[in-house]
């Protein structure tokens, strides 16, 4: 193999351009499609990881593949790359716009050691305490996924534990007991902070009340390891097409045709990492299983050494608060300080200015001396957040080999790489050995308080949706 064609292989070079722009009102429950080659967001992530990687381009013609894979995030990349790697399979990966153009460059870039959007304490409650350790060992497992994933990406890593931060003196009980509960029942070293020595020797959050502090968490630049994980698989001979999305799905006699708008890619297996930006229309496996939900993120400008002290920053580790409608905070390599919380109901509202100056705001609390700094970057992204709360890796239907791995609920930056190592074990013909709850049941459909489940729910979530905001202020910041 020539040098030219080695370091195409390789990813080296410029990837596909765009042909479309961004579209800042997206919205995944009313577009048919993400669209077709559509830019990135404006993210700090993107612009400051460095030209996309060259990809494979759009599909151009009919196609014959072994695995399709839709979705070029964190969680398609990493299928492809443990399928690669682990059982010999290539796959093809399909993307709709530019590789990792969804979560995977809109998120906080802050790996914890989490799937989904409970607690331990609640895992116990749901599944009893068995099954609740087998969960905590498969996310442990998961950051062991995730660390040997990355050792050799360049994605700027700060190590060393999250710090979940009590916003309130009301939250620090449930928190001691929380923390109590998983150095005793999970073996994993929680510790309970004071809040002088959160603001003296961690940070100087100004709601800080105390704080409960665990071992693992990274963060990474988001952009610079989706960009890793696209070489990384390419490497790997996995094919990777942007502006591809997939318009129509169709399944004859255990074949899968995928249609895109440049030929029909024939899959013997599929995979489905759409997160939250999967299209109701996809496959019927999905519609109204998820619920997209909107998050805003802002990063400042660098501080400046006066800055740094006001804040007290003596840690670079992940930072979120107690909160319900959590925020997550972080300060970065570059002395800039990223924070990002809830956002809009639907993408038609999500660019409208009051959802950044709320997060302004909120910034202002907890570091007054950063009171009118500059904001270099503001975006919003769709989480995919199941109606349970927790995620899935599963064969939905057994006469079918269609696999899908989502519903990570906000925790998607570490337990991407693991969900992808299952996904591939799915796909691969090795999934029937996975017997935790996330790998053996569906996606469930909407709910009225974990006791009723049906499909009729879903055009009233997002009434549900506003009127669970409210309460949650109301919870988080009155009563």
């Amino acid at each position: 193999m020539d040098t030219a064609v080695r370091k195409e292989r390789m990813g080296h070079g410029r990837g596909t351009a765009p042909c479309q722009p961004y579209d800042p009102a997206y919205d995944p429950l009313k577009s048919a499609t993400p669209g077709q080659g559509r830019d990135y967001a404006p993210t700090y992530w993107i612009d400051t990881a460095g030209e996309p990687p060259a990809d494979d381009g759009p599909v151009a013609h009919d196609m014959d593949v072994d695995v399709a894979i839709i979705g070029s995030g964190f969680t398609g990349l990493t299928a492809a790359i443990f399928l690669a790697q682990e059982y010999g399979i290539k796959a093809t990966v399909l993307e709709a716009n530019r590789s990792s153009w969804g979560c995977s460059t809109r998120n906080g870039g802050q790996a914890q050691c989490a799937s989904g959007r409970l607690k331990r304490s609640q895992w116990i409650q749901r599944y009893g305490k068995d099954v609740a350790l087998k969960l905590h060992a498969e996310c442990v497992a998961g950051m062991a996924t995730f660390k040997e994933l990355i050792a050799d990406i360049d994605c700027d890593p700060q190590p060393g534990g999250h710090l979940f931060i009590a916003h309130r003196d009301r939250v620090m009980p449930a928190l001691e007991k929380e923390a109590k509960l998983l150095r005793e029942v999970f073996d994993y070293d929680a510790r309970i902070l004071d809040a002088d020595t959160v603001k003296r020797d961690w940070v100087g959050d100004q709601e800080a009340a105390g704080a409960m502090h665990e071992p693992e968490g990274i963060g990474i630049h988001a952009g610079k390891l989706a960009f890793g994980y696209l070489e990384k698989a390419r490497a790997l001979g996995v094919r990777v097409h942007p502006a591809s999305p997939v318009q129509g799905f169709e399944t004859r006699d255990g074949v899968h045709y995928l249609r895109t708008p440049g030929g029909v890619v024939k899959a013997r297996a599929v995979g489905i990492a759409t997160g939250g930006y999967t299209s109701q229309g996809l496959h019927r496996e999905l519609k109204n299983r998820l619920l997209p939900i909107l998050s805003n993120s802002i990063v400042t400008r660098p501080l400046t050494s006066e800055e740094l002290n006001a804040c007290n920053f003596k840690t670079t580790q992940v930072l979120t608060d107690t909160r319900v409608l959590r925020h997550y905070y972080r300060l970065l390599p570059d002395n800039r300080l990223q924070i990002g919380s809830r956002s809009a109901v639907t993408g038609r509202d999500a660019p409208h200015k009051k959802y950044e100056d709320l997060l302004i705001g909120d910034l202002y609390r907890k570091f007054p001396a950063l009171t009118g700094i500059e904001i270099d970057y503001s975006w919003w992204g769709w989480v995919d957040v199941s109606h349970d709360m927790m995620p899935r890796i599963h064969q939905p239907n057994a006469s079918e080999t269609v696999y899908y791995a989502l519903g990570y609920g906000g925790n998607g930056v570490m337990y991407s790489a693991q969900a992808g190592r299952r996904l591939a074990q799915w796909i691969a013909g090795h999934g029937q050995t996975l017997d935790l709850p996330i790998f053996t049941s569906r996606l469930p459909f909407p709910n009225v308080r974990e006791m009723i489940e049906s499909q009729a729910f879903a055009p009233f979530r997002r009434i549900g949706q506003r009127a669970l905001y409210r309460w949650y202020h109301l919870k988080d910041e009155v009563l």
